[in-house]
């Protein structure tokens, strides 16, 4: 685009002069227009620049300085006065006060017709244009051929680098290097620095709009860098970076890289969908593998060898952790999609170098993981929370997990699945704690089944099972509940009941015979046992409440 220091610099212009300083005319012209109306900022759009003979303004230039001042608010390119008609000479009043506004004023001899000089304006202005549109469409096809050849995300952006002439960087959402030009073989300094400059002015993951910022480079000079999002996500952008973007050079517009911002987003856009059509063969493997493990067939598949390709190994240890994103429920299903995908590829990427023969799924129908560990891990909770630290710092994210139990045996994966996923939902139940968002399976035993029960039905059950004996008071009654639960424990054995209660055998039995009268049932009877066994744990957890 050219700006007005441009066109003054053409022989076809020369006869133009500008009045007010030099460094005020660098900004670009997208269009000319001719105008005697005071109000014509209203009427244009940004980057124009306005030809008059202020022919209002010959009886009094100071009105000149309410047009500098809409026409500056406007972002306007500068004012072309025409001299020798209405009025012989600007007055120095009105130029100084265009210097003050760093609005360009360009005085025009009269011996120029403003139609002439517009029509002049505007077909180099177009020609550029054109030139620059032609170009641009030259990289579309370029980088389309590219796109079908299937290159490599490197060889796309080293051949984008040679075309803008500039270092160029390809960022994921997560801020991680997925390609970058050769100019970096060039210059001692790595990639990884500009990133971590990038990184600290917290920019990258926050804006979706193209943006420039100065950094330092490695010898604390400013340093202008440029990046672009390229979305094939609608929240976690991938960012073309390119350093030094005031060199690029003509006719590379921003149209053009438009237009390889647009092939590369398909090139990634294609890479993911084909990522996730082998993930969902993962998904569907693991699936079957759980659901097969957990049906009543007694024939045993040979996992391993259908898991090969998936990553299943022959182990003396396997154990199922459970990952999931602690996101806000109101949150919109495509963002909950995106947040899915974003974190599994992070994870693939953290998991692999830490944890030794790890294989990581995506659970079907959720937006959940599965994480199968493959081989005896003493710090497995120490490298969870590290990742889940470090994931939450760079994208904001929280990760939370639930862990299965260790089994031998590949038949005995939906079992740790199973505790996994439980130990998840167990969490989700009770305040979790972002410090430590991380949970393992606890065996539950029969009173956990009551645990969401009415407290009223609870008390009903042990009272109607055990009458008296449910919250004695009376010290007879105490004495024959607390015999009664000894007598169950040690499994009608009257001789070590009497023993634990420092009694005699006899005294044992005229007790437990009261406790039948009392109760009204066979104690020795198993549905009855079991009964009363439960109502004693349930009545003496529930007795104060």
């Amino acid at each position: 685009m050219k700006t007005l220091i441009d066109l003054l610099a053409i022989p076809r212009f020369t006869n133009l002069t500008l009045l007010t300083n030099s460094v005020d005319a660098t900004c670009e012209i997208e269009s000319v227009e001719i105008t005697e109306t005071p109000d014509i900022a209203h009427y244009i759009p940004e980057k124009t620049f306005i030809l008059t003979t202020a022919m209002i303004y010959k009886e009094n230039q100071q009105e000149l300085l309410t047009l500098i001042d809409s026409l500056k608010e406007k972002q306007a390119a500068g004012l072309g006065i025409k001299v020798g008609r209405f009025i012989e000479a600007i007055d120095p009043a009105v130029i100084a006060y265009a210097n003050q506004k760093k609005l360009p004023i360009v005085q025009i001899p009269s011996t120029i017709p403003l139609g002439s000089l517009l029509h002049q304006l505007l077909n180099f202005l177009r020609y550029t244009k054109t030139e620059q549109l032609s170009y641009a469409l030259d990289i579309q096809k370029q980088f389309s051929d590219m796109l079908v050849n299937d290159v490599s995300y490197e060889r796309f952006i080293d051949s984008f680098g040679e075309l803008v002439n500039a270092p160029v960087i390809l960022l994921n959402p997560y801020k991680k290097i997925l390609a970058c030009s050769k100019h970096f073989t060039k210059i001692t300094t790595s990639p990884d620095y500009y990133v971590k400059q990038l990184s600290q002015e917290n920019i990258v993951l926050t804006q979706k709009k193209a943006t420039s910022l100065l950094i330092e480079d490695s010898k604390n000079k400013k340093l202008q860098v440029a990046y672009y999002p390229v979305e094939i996500n609608s929240y976690f952008p991938h960012y073309l970076v390119i350093l030094n973007p005031e060199q690029i050079p003509y006719p590379v517009s921003d149209f053009a890289i438009d237009q390889a911002k647009l092939v590369l987003s398909f090139m990634l856009y294609k890479n993911q969908k084909i990522q996730e059509s082998l993930e969902h063969l993962k998904t569907d493997f693991l699936t079957r593998m759980i659901e097969y493990q957990q049906s009543s067939s007694t024939k045993e598949r040979d996992w391993l060898d259908l898991g090969t390709n998936y990553g299943l190994i022959k182990a003396r240890h396997y154990r199922i952790v459970y990952i999931a994103c602690h996101s806000n429920d109101s949150e919109k299903i495509r963002y909950k999609e995106e947040e899915s995908q974003l974190t599994f590829q992070w994870l693939q990427e953290a998991l692999d170098p830490r944890i030794k023969d790890m294989s990581l799924f995506k659970i079907k129908n959720t937006n959940h993981f599965a994480l199968l560990i493959q081989h005896k891990l003493d710090d497995v909770e120490t490298i969870l929370l590290a990742i889940a630290n470090e994931f939450k710092k760079i994208v904001g994210i929280q990760l939370v997990f639930g862990i299965g139990n260790i089994y031998d045996n590949i038949q005995q994966v939906a079992k740790s699945f199973i505790e996994a996923q439980n130990a998840y939902n167990e969490m989700l139940l009770a305040t979790i704690d972002f410090e430590k968002p991380l949970t393992y399976y606890q065996p539950r035993g029969m009173r956990n089944l009551f645990e969401k029960i009415n407290m009223t039905d609870i008390h009903y059950f042990c009272e109607s099972t055990l009458k008296e004996l449910a919250y004695p008071s009376e010290d007879s009654f105490i004495e024959l509940r607390k015999t009664l639960k000894c007598y169950l424990d040690f499994q009608c054995e009257i001789a070590q009941t009497a023993k634990a209660l420092f009694v005699h055998r006899n005294t044992v039995k005229y007790r437990i015979e009261r406790c039948s009268q009392l109760l009204g049932k066979d104690i020795h009877d198993s549905v009855t046992s079991l009964d009363i066994r439960l109502a004693l744990e349930l009545s003496e957890e529930t007795q104060d409440q």
